[in-house]
């Protein structure tokens, strides 16, 4: 989807089409009064009165940024207050999962009626299987994608691109061709012209770590990667991985597309905008990780899962971090039964730091009904 959370905010506000806007940090008091001053009508908000993006002060990082506010050096993963400078005026909205899920399921609904062969890769982005679908082969999978295009646009208003290639390697590629609203066709026989040109980190598999290693050995581009011997890589980035970085500089990969795959465990966490203390802000941490603990047994649930394992994550003020976790004689998808056995885990760690982020985990997942107990609904202790 073309800059998925940025464009389904600019369908609550329109009057800020065409303008710099990121989409990250949580939701200010100022940001509270604007939807309650003018709840019904969020596009009669006057451009003056929204936050921008020189007032932010914590840690949040940018989620999504228009691509008015890309054009300044924006970005995803960027912080907000330390990057606040390359767009003093941008305008920031708070970010809002409930209602980009919400638009993420109906995008998915509409692929889905074209093409029944999906892998789900998130809340903005699928992967499809063209082989058997309907019109799937014409015009080398483009006419089956105008379509997915056209229906996606006229169910939920929003824009997406598509790349279509024998794989899922190349289609990632092609995906990013003609952003916005673009679909690019890739074939191998295209590799030399169209991709080998690009950086090494276009592959989707090569990190910041690996780009800079390719690098110190003056490897720029996927074409200079392509003309590295395959024992040389390994050599040099090791047995699978250099023989992985190999077959994607020749654009190819055998990953079949999944319509399922059964989750390892589910988590919820934040980073807080300032750092909080098991003393001073008890009832505020105390708030926080019962929401967090209501979350992750709101998305058991809606996925059909119950966990035995619960655990928890901290991070603190000087970046150290510390886990701790317990396993549970039956599985649980009951709020208050994870929030019990995540406090047990909580008072095992140290509290006397700061802390800057808080996580609760349910893991050893199983199909919610096989040996799942809800555990008895009841108030839990105080934690901080």
């Amino acid at each position: 989807m073309d800059a998925f959370y940025a464009s389904v905010e600019l369908l609550r506000y329109p009057q800020l089409a065409g303008l710099p806007l990121v989409i990250g940090g949580g939701r200010s008091a100022h940001d509270e009064r604007l939807a309650a001053d003018f709840a019904g009508r969020l596009h009669a908000i006057p451009l003056p009165a929204f936050a921008r993006l020189a007032d932010y002060r914590g840690r949040g990082v940018i989620t999504t940024a228009t691509y008015a506010a890309r054009a300044f050096g924006l970005g995803s993963a960027m912080g907000l207050m330390k990057n606040a400078h390359l767009c003093p005026d941008a305008i920031r909205l708070p970010v809002d999962f409930a209602e980009y899920r919400r638009f993420s399921r109906r995008f998915k609904d509409v692929v889905r009626q074209h093409a029944p062969v999906m892998e789900d890769r998130g809340v903005d982005e699928v992967y499809i299987d063209f082989t058997h679908a309907p019109g799937g082969q014409e015009q080398g999978g483009r006419m089956l994608a105008e379509r997915i295009q056209q229906g996606i646009q006229a169910a939920t208003q929003l824009t997406c691109s598509i790349g279509v290639a024998p794989n899922k390697l190349l289609a990632k590629l092609a995906s990013e061709f003609h952003k916005p609203r673009g679909i690019a066709t890739l074939q191998p026989q295209d590799l030399p012209v169209l991709v080998w040109p690009l950086p090494c980190r276009k592959l989707n598999g090569v990190g910041p770590k690996a780009d800079q290693r390719l690098r110190a050995h003056g490897i720029e581009t996927i074409g200079q990667l392509a003309a590295r011997d395959r024992l040389w890589l390994q050599a040099h980035f090791g047995r699978a991985y250099g023989a992985w970085l190999h077959e994607a500089a020749w654009g190819r990969d055998e990953r079949p597309v999944l319509t399922h795959s059964e989750p390892v465990s589910i988590s919820r966490e934040t980073t807080f905008e300032r750092d909080l203390h098991a003393v001073h802000d008890r009832a505020e941490l105390s708030r926080i990780f019962t929401a967090l603990c209501q979350q992750v047994a709101q998305d058991l649930v809606a996925k059909g899962y119950a966990g035995r394992t619960i655990g928890i994550k901290l991070r603190y003020e000087d970046f150290r971090g510390a886990t701790r976790e317990q396993t549970m004689a039956q599985a649980t998808q009951d709020a208050a039964t994870i929030r019990r056995a995540a406090g047990q885990c909580l008072r095992r760690v140290p509290l006397v730091q700061r802390l800057r982020l808080l996580g609760v985990r349910v893991g050893a997942l199983v199909r919610a009904g096989e040996g799942e107990h809800g555990g008895v609904p009841g108030t839990t202790a105080q934690l901080f």
